[in-house]
């Protein structure tokens, strides 16, 4: 099955993916998916009421480790009857396999929450499908990145034999999942510049001489946006984990506003005229980004 084919899976679906880049990753999977997604996240963004009822209106639901304080394990059993519920509407659920986030290029070890809530399901006799999924980052503090998402087979209810002990099917799983996802996971030691390079690409030599006067344009006109945005970032995130999701979020909320007021004072200068630099703005931003993706951590 192809990509295209995998992005329109109707439900219920589980997909099961490593976790480099905090809430990011989450809703690079929201977009990408035409059947409605619920993310599973770290209990303790759910502290508050007023959070909680946010997150769930943004379709998250909250799983909590023994880190985050054994009282609060027992409501990892409704997250679970909730995910349920959401498969027979046959709708998706985003699971984190790894559970845990890490900006790098590996695929750690896997827990067994995946394989608990799958065998949840298909014990309620839900044709329930899992789709493991890798989503790997040219960079994690840089703007101007590409992203790669890989999708490996379904796996069901079938490569089981669920009559054995329910310990015995988790091992069975996580080593089913763990070898497909080490297969659509980039294994990057260090953040090796030269391979990821390989693994991302660049823009030819000849691309670049065309692109440069363009991407510097880009650079220029996005750049009072992107180092406020970096700034506020850097405040309260700098040696976050959700750096470059924080930083996202930002650019995403403030672009339109930055793209209405370079665009009124154009017009106000200009005219009508004004007008194409909606258009000048968009395409030197995608040369720049195509002239360097700064591949680095």
């Amino acid at each position: 099955m192809d990509k295209q084919s995998m992005l329109k899976l109707k439900g219920p679906l589980l997909i099961a993916s490593n976790h480099p880049n905090s809430f990011l990753d989450a809703i690079i999977f929201d977009i990408l998916f035409d059947l409605p997604i619920t993310s599973l996240a770290r209990g303790d963004a759910f502290q508050s009421k007023q959070v909680f009822r946010i997150l769930r209106i943004l379709k998250m639901l909250p799983i909590y480790r023994i880190r985050e304080g054994a009282e609060n394990l027992h409501i990892n059993y409704q997250t679970f009857d909730a995910c349920i519920e959401i498969f027979k509407k046959n709708e998706g659920v985003l699971i984190f396999s790894e559970g845990l986030c890490v900006n790098e290029w590996r695929l750690r070890p896997l827990k067994k929450g995946t394989a608990r809530l799958a065998l949840k399901a298909w014990k309620g006799g839900i044709p329930l499908k899992v789709l493991p999924a890798g989503i790997n980052y040219s960079s994690f503090r840089r703007y101007g990145k590409l992203i790669h998402v890989r999708f490996g087979e379904l796996i069901g209810k079938e490569h089981f034999d669920l009559s054995l002990a329910e310990g015995n099917v988790y091992n069975q799983f996580n080593e089913l999942l763990q070898a497909q996802l080490q297969q659509l996971v980039y294994e990057i030691p260090g953040g090796n510049y030269n391979l990821l390079q390989e693994k991302f690409g660049k823009a030819s030599r000849t691309t670049k001489r065309v692109l440069a006067p363009l991407a510097l344009m880009g650079a220029l006109l996005h750049a009072p946006l992107y180092v406020l945005a970096k700034l506020i970032t850097q405040l309260f995130f700098s040696k976050s984990i959700h750096f470059d999701a924080v930083i996202f979020a930002l650019l995403f909320l403030s672009y339109p506003v930055y793209l209405l007021a370079i665009t009124l004072l154009a017009c106000s200068i200009w005219g009508g005229w004004g007008l194409l630099c909606l258009l000048l703005l968009f395409l030197t931003a995608a040369c720049y980004v195509k002239y360097d993706i700064r591949l680095d951590k």
